[in-house]
């Protein structure tokens, strides 16, 4: 496979494990038009590559991925059109990551928030540092958790610590996450790589195709759940987005100050 068109993913091959790195590190990885774009068809790439049976996701820098990119959220506010675009990425993002038949490690070195946090959690294995913190505020930026959050959250924890959590957007240390089963594993940060590379090793070495098919299996749930629902949830991100919290959210960020909402 040729990755050469990505700006803001990098690869790394150690055999057949290809690790798939978020590299927007000065921006903590937030996610803005053009990796919201690279991530709509960076699964499926990986699934089309030959030369690769285990994926590690990571983010470059101190943080996995710190949600929505400021400047993006003012886009969509200015241009609401563009939502129509990320809602149709946004659900091939999803798709597409739960549609790979490769085991898929997610390397939690360090915060994941909003998408950041529906990335790592739609992972098969979550591997985080002790240091991570994770969380879906999207509520906090006046929006509905539409990406992904609201459908795996209450599937990983049940509904009440699910609804806690995203009616807050509370964040929580690693070890509460791995406590009440949203994550798989943590480790010191000085041992994540070094865990995470003998996990993707022992996988490498095993039946390849019988871990494939158990991984499909277990996913065709998720799956029916997402294809069901998950178009309900990006719409009502797109008509929060419209909202004037969502505006006032921003625009606070921006002021370095807490936003005042007025529930319109």
């Amino acid at each position: 496979m040729d990755f050469a068109s990505y700006q803001c993913i990098e690869f790394h091959r150690d055999g057949r494990i290809l690790t798939v790195t978020l590299n927007r590190p000065d921006q903590r990885n937030a996610v803005n038009a053009r990796l919201h774009h690279e991530l709509s068809r960076v699964f499926t790439d990986v699934q089309r590559d030959p030369d690769s049976d285990v994926v590690v996701l990571t983010g470059n820098g101190t943080a996995f991925c710190a949600g929505g990119d400021i400047d993006w959220m003012q886009l969509s506010i200015d241009e609401p059109e563009e939502f129509e675009k990320t809602a149709r990425e946004a659900k091939d993002i999803v798709y597409s990551q739960l549609d790979l038949e490769k085991p898929l490690i997610c390397k939690l070195n360090g915060h994941a928030t909003g998408l950041g946090a529906s990335l790592a959690l739609l992972c098969d294995i979550i591997v985080a540092s002790d240091e991570a913190k994770i969380g879906d505020p999207h509520v906090s930026v006046g929006l509905v958790a539409g990406d992904g959050g609201a459908l795996i959250w209450p599937q990983l924890v049940g509904y009440a610590k699910a609804k806690k959590y995203l009616l807050t957007g509370e964040l929580m240390l690693a070890a509460e996450a791995e406590r009440i089963g949203l994550i798989t594993d943590v480790v010191p940060r000085t041992e994540l790589d070094a865990t995470v590379r003998a996990l993707a090793q022992l996988l490498v070495s095993g039946a390849t195709k019988a871990i494939r098919w158990s991984k499909v299996t277990t996913n065709l749930p998720l799956r029916q759940l997402f294809h069901s629902y998950f178009d309900a949830g990006v719409a009502y991100e797109c008509m929060s987005n419209l909202t004037a919290d969502h505006a006032e959210a921003v625009k606070a960020f921006r002021e370095r100050r807490k936003p005042v909402f007025t529930g319109r």
